[in-house]
């Protein structure tokens, strides 16, 4: 199953996408919901996400800003717009980042399953093996320099870490960065970056020094309320949950 992201800011849309739509009939399963673009490239970074499903216009960061925002990190993942007539002309222009289709409004469930049917069968085709495999941490146990500097860096200060930051430290271009990471690693910085930072959340979690709202920032996420949802998605588990569950148990990771 291909784990896809509903973004829209409209909830009762959200919630019938979600709960409503067959998705399991044509090989998708709703990993989460977000209500624009900014929560959607967290939860995207956060790993997890294997396609979106988005609307354009949506307060905060629209659809457009969020295809655009993916592309420029790094985040390989295919979009598909809910687009309204009027929007249509934007749905074209953003083709160049990396929109796979779009369905118009009001949506039709025949018109969804033939988008994602489609799109499922373009990923079945092209996705790489080790994606979901800790590629990164074996890549550095084989002694990849490049490898082992970008996660080095990444570890020395999760909450601050970039990927232009990354690419200074090591004298490259960032889009090379990204792309020879993806390569050498089979997935990307972004997800190495959101690893990271939630593994680092959840030792200190376990050492039960520090409270869920100071974890958050002290791992590199401005609202805790996003932390929280990026948290759970990884984990399983919430963080306070986490938490009780105690260092023996913990949460598994997905």
């Amino acid at each position: 199953m291909y784990r896809l992201l509903i973004v829209d800011d409209e909830e009762d849309i959200r919630r019938g996408l979600a709960e409503l739509f067959p998705w399991g009939e044509i090989g998708f399963e709703v990993a989460g919901t977000a209500e624009n673009g900014r929560q959607a490239l967290e939860l995207v970074a956060a790993g997890g996400v294997d396609a979106v499903f988005s609307d354009i216009r949506m307060p905060i960061m629209s659809g457009i800003e969020l295809a655009k925002a993916l592309t420029e990190a790094g985040l390989a993942v295919p979009v598909v717009f809910l687009s309204a007539y009027k929007d249509f002309s934007y749905a074209r222009q953003a083709l160049q980042y990396g929109v796979r289709d779009y369905v118009l409004k009001p949506t039709d469930f025949a018109d969804i399953r033939s988008v994602f049917t489609k799109l499922r069968r373009e990923m079945d085709r092209g996705r790489p093996a080790a994606v979901r495999a800790r590629g990164a941490d074996r890549a550095a146990a084989g002694g990849d320099p490049f490898v082992s500097a970008i996660i080095n860096f990444v570890e020395r200060d999760c909450a601050n870490a970039s990927l232009k930051g990354a690419a200074r430290a090591v004298g490259m271009n960032p889009q090379y960065v990204s792309r020879l990471f993806r390569e050498r690693t089979g997935e990307n910085f972004h997800t190495l970056l959101a690893r990271t930072r939630m593994e680092k959340a959840a030792r200190m979690l376990r050492d039960g020094g520090y409270r869920a709202y100071e974890i958050s920032a002290m791992v590199g996420y401005s609202n805790q309320k996003n932390f929280t949802r990026a948290f759970k998605q990884h984990f399983g588990a919430a963080p306070v949950a986490f938490r009780r569950q105690g260092p023996a148990q913990g949460g598994r990771e997905r």
